[in-house]
């Protein structure tokens, strides 16, 4: 009976082993705190662990694994498996996904956002620039387009924004140095306190960012209409990790995507929704910009793009093929709509 017992023990431990051996954990390496722009991220995770009976889950962190600046190096040397981070801060590292960065690209709302960015992801050239990093990417973070936000007197005019102090990165940071203003490329969780103490005048950001990082509880205006662009921010697993799991728990991970992507837009949406209110509550001054200084912004931003494309070609990359596909995704989706 006892050796019975002693089997029945030895096999039981067997299976729970066999079991502990086939759960995967990732590390995520996200920062700031949970939000609109990380919303997606999380519903993953719970989508992931659904689908696989809890044997493939995710443990998102908030700046406990790495800083946001240091995310793709991360990613690169297995540090973690999944990342977030930023094309505007490390310009030099993805340089084809830059594209999406350009200033006053006609990007009208979070669905194109998502079009334009899976159509670029997908291209041959930034799929080979990015496994440089052992990176392969996932899923975009889509965002609004930015406006400011300042104190004292609003700005609503080009000539009012020479000397300015903005935190603004990638192609938007262009657009205002085009037009007198001094960019400052401080991470997002440096914003507020860079505000506060006057190191910048003013701070661009999506909506849920200037909540998120507190800039609006400073600001005395915001610019409703200005759209000089976003940043672009992707999701990134690394490349061995993704390869070495199981045909199912990969399957989980890639069929989770569009319905994350559809819940993140739709939180945002509610967001949006409660802009309004926020602003009213905080007694922030909405700055419409007239149609006339936002067409100054845009004859400013024609030569950017160019020198974009001349620039990356020159670096071996198909700069106009990817600044061509940005404009062709953007018809194909109106036309769907």
């Amino acid at each position: 009976m006892n050796k019975l017992l002693g089997r029945a023990a030895t096999a039981a431990l067997c299976i729970a082993f066999a079991g502990e051996a086939l759960a995967t954990e990732w590390n995520v390496s996200l920062w700031g705190q949970r939000r609109a722009f990380t919303e997606h991220v999380e519903k993953l995770a719970e989508l992931v662990s659904e689908k696989t009976g809890g044997e493939f889950t995710l443990a998102i962190s908030y700046g406990g694994l790495s800083n946001n600046r240091e995310n793709l190096d991360g990613i690169s040397i297995g540090a973690f498996e999944m990342a977030q981070f930023c094309a505007g801060y490390h310009r030099d590292k993805n340089r084809a996904i830059t594209v999406l960065e350009l200033p006053f690209l006609g990007v009208a709302n979070l669905e194109e956002e998502v079009a334009v960015s899976h159509a670029v992801y997908d291209h041959p050239a930034v799929a080979e620039e990015m496994a440089q990093w052992n990176a392969k990417l996932l899923m975009t973070s889509p965002m609004p387009q930015y406006n400011i936000v300042g104190t004292g007197e609003p700005r609503d005019a080009v000539a009012e924004f020479e000397g300015m102090r903005v935190r603004a990165t990638g192609g938007i940071g262009q657009a205002f140095e085009a037009v007198g203003a001094v960019p400052t490329s401080v991470t997002a969780t440096e914003a507020y306190n860079s505000m506060e103490s006057g190191v910048v005048d003013t701070v661009a950001f999506a909506q849920h960012a200037h909540l998120s990082f507190r800039t609006i509880d400073i600001a005395t205006w915001w610019t409703e209409n200005l759209n000089p662009g976003t940043v672009n921010c992707p999701v990134v697993v690394n490349t061995d990790a993704y390869a070495a799991l199981s045909e199912e728990h990969r399957a989980a991970l890639d069929e989770s995507v569009d319905e994350a992507i559809a819940h993140y837009l739709t939180n945002y949406a509610e967001l949006i929704e409660r802009w309004e209110g926020i602003l009213a509550e905080k007694n922030v001054t909405k700055v419409t910009v007239p149609e006339e200084e936002i067409a100054k912004f845009r004859d400013v931003a024609a030569p950017i793009h160019a020198e974009w494309i001349e620039t990356m070609s020159a670096q071996g990359l198909p700069a106009q093929e990817l600044y061509d596909l940005v404009n062709a995704t953007l018809d194909k989706k109106r036309m769907s709509n």
